[in-house]
């Protein structure tokens, strides 16, 4: 049976995903747990990056989890069907071999440069799209980096209609209008 969680995943529900590396545990925790209770009132997901047991410490719906995290049977193992695995992928068979493992969905780029990943290889647009059809359209492929509102056109010319953002949301402004801006543009 599929969970309200993943559900929402599918249908397009707004997630925020928590992604700090340099706060301490303890903070990071404290941090998730207001976090959840935010996007719990707003009817958002939320996600804890790169730790299992912090994502269920603070009730959070899903956990994402890089190349260098626990593996993703490892963390189906403790969570069981508690949380959403997300994983990374940038190539159709790093994508299936996810999924296999139990994971939910799937962050693929870095669909442009981006400072936080410098040592990754781009694989555009067009790798993002490549991924989504090498899934299938049962799971949900989000592009994940270097996107903001002057690229995410290129993202939806291949097809792509699900994004992560950092930046262009994080150093805006006003964060809550640029989300609502690089969301119509997915949508559009």
């Amino acid at each position: 049976m599929e969970s309200v969680a993943l559900a929402a995943l599918r249908g397009g529900a707004e997630v925020l995903q928590l992604r700090h590396k340099a706060l301490s545990r303890r903070d990071l925790l404290a941090l998730a747990r207001r976090l959840r209770d935010l996007t719990r009132n707003a009817g958002a997901l939320f996600v804890v990056n790169d730790h299992v047991d912090l994502a269920l410490l603070s009730d959070a719906d899903g956990v994402h989890l890089g190349a260098d995290d626990l593996s993703i049977a490892a963390a189906r193992q403790i969570a069981g069907d508690r949380l959403l695995i997300g994983a990374s992928a940038s190539t159709p068979d790093a994508a299936r071999a996810a999924i296999k493992f139990g994971a939910d969905y799937i962050g693929s780029g870095p669909a442009f440069a981006t400072p936080l990943k410098p040592q990754k290889a781009v694989i555009g647009p067009s790798g993002v799209a490549a991924v989504m059809k090498g899934v299938g359209p049962s799971v949900p492929v989000f592009a994940i980096g270097g996107i903001d509102a002057s690229n995410i056109g290129q993202l939806t010319a291949a097809g792509v209609r699900r994004a992560c953002v950092v930046r262009a949301v994080g150093e805006a402004p006003d964060p809550e209008a640029a989300a609502r801006v690089l969301r119509a543009m997915l949508e559009a």
